[in-house]
């Protein structure tokens, strides 16, 4: 398992998914801002070296994230995933992004692995960079103010963040109590295709809505300006207590990388 773990981190690093790059095209059709349009093609250039030349599109390749869902016993693949993480930062070669927090020391790269159980094994795997992260936030409002409160207060956030998590970004939402349960659905969230709607009308509503909202902000690739700040929202929910309405926000940086992973019968498959 662990040389597919390998080969699916390297395919994420180094390639980003056709879905993310027509957006990033598209915005660049739709710009008519200079500054704009030449750090949106210094983007495409980057992702096109990276696809030819097999390196990773960033210097930051991120902190690895699984998330695995699996009817077999988690033991023997959770050590699976940590060798495959340190053959992968040996190889493609990744950052080495962990430190220590106390004094500083690098101690290579510490995926964080979210288990739950399923019919099979499926690996969706997430490479978050530093700069997006740092604009994770986490909003408790009140029931009352529900979907418009959230919506302020997500504009409000986006626009404080500036060029920090390297415009154009996608925003990943996600509702739900307890406050970790929000954050872990706020990142899942990011690893839906763009342009692909929640099948609730109403959040898919919510998700353009507020992307509407961002792109109106004039924040621009990179932080520039421009007219494409968010290359698409994504909204997930799940139950909440009567008294929260709790609200993760996780932003990723025009470096979407993602990739899954599927043991199928036996077949491996690996895609984006």
């Amino acid at each position: 398992m662990r040389e597919h773990i390998v080969e699916a981190i390297r395919i994420a690093v180094t390639r980003i998914p056709d879905d993310v790059v027509e957006a990033i095209k598209e915005a660049l059709r739709r710009e008519d801002n200079e500054v704009a349009k030449f750090n949106l093609e210094m983007i495409l250039k980057a992702i096109e070296i990276g696809r030819r030349d097999g390196i990773p599109v960033c210097q930051d390749t991120g902190t690895p994230i699984f998330f695995v869902k699996t009817n077999e016993p988690i033991d023997n693949l959770y050590r699976e995933i940590i060798e495959g993480v340190k053959i992968a930062t040996r190889e493609v070669p990744l950052r080495p992004n962990a430190l220590r927090v106390i004094d500083g020391k690098v101690v290579g790269n510490v995926p964080e692995v979210h288990f739950e159980p399923g019919n099979e094994t499926k690996i969706s795997i997430l490479m978050k960079g530093g700069g997006s992260e740092n604009c994770t936030a986490l909003f408790t409002l009140t029931p009352g103010e529900g979907l418009e409160g959230l919506k302020r207060k997500i504009i409000e956030h986006v626009k404080s963040c500036g060029g920090k998590p390297c415009p154009p970004i996608i925003v990943g939402i996600g509702i739900a109590s307890p406050a970790e349960k929000a954050l872990i659905l706020a990142k899942k969230a990011l690893l839906r295709r763009i342009g692909e709607r929640n099948e609730n009308e109403k959040l898919a509503r919510f998700e353009e809505e507020l992307l509407k909202e961002i792109n109106s902000l004039g924040i621009g690739p990179m932080g520039l300006g421009g007219r494409v700040t968010a290359l698409d929202v994504k909204v997930e929910v799940e139950t909440r207590h009567p008294a929260s309405y709790i609200a993760g926000v996780a932003i990723q940086c025009w470096a979407h990388r993602r990739a899954f992973l599927e043991v199928k019968e036996g077949r491996v498959r690996i895609w984006q």
